[in-house]
């Protein structure tokens, strides 16, 4: 009976104490989860702080920050500049047009009921109007953080009355008074403006803390700002050529007959002038040769009455009057040097000639002949002629 009492005691001993044991368990818990939070919430401030600092010592903004600014901004907001921007300083201010604000602060504010944005007066730069746009309040355009934006647009009136692309090189300036120094963003390659495209310009120009803050440099004269633009129209080519190839000859063949052959005298004989695929030809022919084939071979040429010099592809024969069997090469080449024209210094040897079974030479009359299959051409045209552009001004040669 004593032994069953004193068990039972045993038992409530240790089911108090395990009780009491997890009861501490839960309170020190529940008093470590603030100094838990409290820790991932610096850990989180730390990583922030990287982020900002790792875009700080790039260098990739335009001047290093003397000092950390009291706002802290998200790693995730600081955005690398383009590879297709270029940033520079200069002396010199802008060459196409400037806005000064006398407080960046009070605009910033009275635009964001206009729709987030300053625009300024049309100004004529290249015979176009254009008008200068700039985003003063964080992520005003949609995606630009806590940076200006900077935007130019074209008019497109002036793009109705003359429907051509524009092509312009753009720069974007601000005035950095500490340096007396303008520090300016240019796209490396020129920006093209059509009926469709109006406007351009860039999201992520520089931090609005920049502007607000006078300890960064740009903020002068109790918070007076300047915002500047160079346009520089580039002009499309005026004067082209183009290169095409003539296929489909008109009055391809051209005979030539040359009578009392044995009794020709001169260096060298011309056809007269003939018409094949829109444009005037002519046969030249060496009875004793030129060259290095002189004394043994024929020469024979096709020439350009003309002096054109493009490629053309050709046949020169000697008609066989007896058989049919007619000897020809193929000419497919640009002019060569010895008559600026197409053929052969070595063309058909004497042998050939005189041998009568081959019938090249009856009756002391030889019959030469050409066959022109394509040649090249190019047409050229300026701006001021009547022929339309071959390429628009977005398409590539």
């Amino acid at each position: 009976m004593f032994s069953e009492e004193k068990k039972s005691k045993n038992y409530g001993s240790i089911f108090l104490y395990c009780f009491f044991c997890f009861v501490l368990i839960v309170e020190v818990a529940r008093f470590a989860k603030p100094y838990y939070n409290l820790q991932n919430l610096m850990e989180t401030e730390a990583t922030v702080e990287e982020g900002f600092l790792a875009v700080e010592d790039s260098e990739k903004l335009p001047c290093r920050l003397l000092s950390r600014p009291s706002v802290s901004v998200p790693s995730q907001d600081q955005q690398k500049l383009s590879q297709a921007v270029t940033q520079e300083t200069r002396t010199r201010p802008p060459n196409s047009y400037c806005v000064k604000f006398q407080s960046f602060i009070t605009m910033a504010k009275q635009v964001k009921e206009n729709g987030g944005k300053y625009e300024s007066r049309p100004f004529s730069v290249g015979g176009y109007n254009w008008t200068f746009i700039i985003y003063p309040n964080s992520n005003i355009p949609s995606g630009s953080g806590g940076y200006v934006s900077l935007y130019l647009r074209i008019d497109n009136s002036t793009l109705i009355t003359n429907p051509k692309d524009v092509y312009a090189d753009i720069t974007f300036l601000t005035y950095k008074s500490s340096t007396d120094k303008y520090q300016s963003y240019q796209e490396t390659e020129a920006q093209r403006f059509h009926l469709f495209r109006q406007q351009w310009g860039q999201l992520t120009f520089l931090p609005i803390v920049y502007f607000e803050n006078p300890g960064y440099g740009y903020s002068f004269d109790g918070g007076s700002v300047v915002f500047g633009i160079d346009i520089n129209i580039v002009k499309p080519f005026e004067n082209w050529e183009v290169f095409s190839n003539e296929q489909n000859i008109r009055d391809p063949i051209f005979e030539w007959r040359l009578t009392k052959f044995s009794t020709l005298f001169h260096d060298s004989y011309t056809s007269d002038s003939f018409s094949s695929g829109g444009r005037n030809w002519a046969l030249k022919l060496y009875p004793n040769g030129v060259g290095n084939a002189t004394g043994n071979s024929l020469s024979l040429y096709l020439l350009s009455a003309s002096n054109e010099k493009g490629y053309v592809e050709a046949k020169l024969r000697v008609i066989d009057q007896i058989q049919s069997n007619h000897f020809e090469k193929k000419v497919a080449a640009w002019p060569n040097a010895t008559e600026n024209g197409w053929g052969f210094d070595r063309f058909l040897p004497f042998a050939d000639i005189k041998n009568t079974s081959k019938g090249y030479l009856v009756n002391d009359t030889l019959k030469l002949e050409v066959q022109i299959f394509s040649f090249s051409k190019t047409d050229f045209f300026s701006h001021q002629s009547s022929a339309f552009f071959p390429i628009s001004y977005g398409d590539s040669i």
